[in-house]
């Protein structure tokens, strides 16, 4: 799938709404699971690719940390879903004042819980 254009893009993460210089891209429903058949079921084929957050590095650290891809694939597919969960809440209302260069010492270090 190609980069797509600067455009496409926002200016602020997706959840937790600070201006970063450089927004990672999310799969909304994990590439390694496009090709489970629950997932075929469930999902159009071009929806699953079109499914992206854009997210700062912290925030992206701290879902995948926090949550396996099967649960990201089955539960929290939606930013709304992920805006939901009282953990990642927490999560961006600790982060959203800090200063865009600020990463977390231990996001990848955090116990996988679902």
């Amino acid at each position: 799938m190609p980069e797509p254009s600067n455009n496409d893009r926002p200016e602020r993460c997706e959840l937790c709404a600070r201006a970063v210089p450089r927004l990672t891209r999310h799969h909304l429903i994990p590439r390694t699971r496009h090709s489970n058949r629950r997932n075929k079921r469930d999902f159009d084929r071009s929806e699953v690719h079109e499914r992206i957050a854009w997210l700062c590095r912290p925030c992206h650290d701290h879902l995948h940390a926090r949550f396996t891809e099967k649960t990201l694939e089955r539960e929290f597919n939606t930013l709304e879903a992920l805006r939901g969960d009282p953990e990642i809440a927490r999560f961006v209302a600790w982060i959203q004042d800090r200063p865009a260069a600020f990463r977390p010492p231990a996001a990848r270090r955090m116990k996988r819980r679902r």
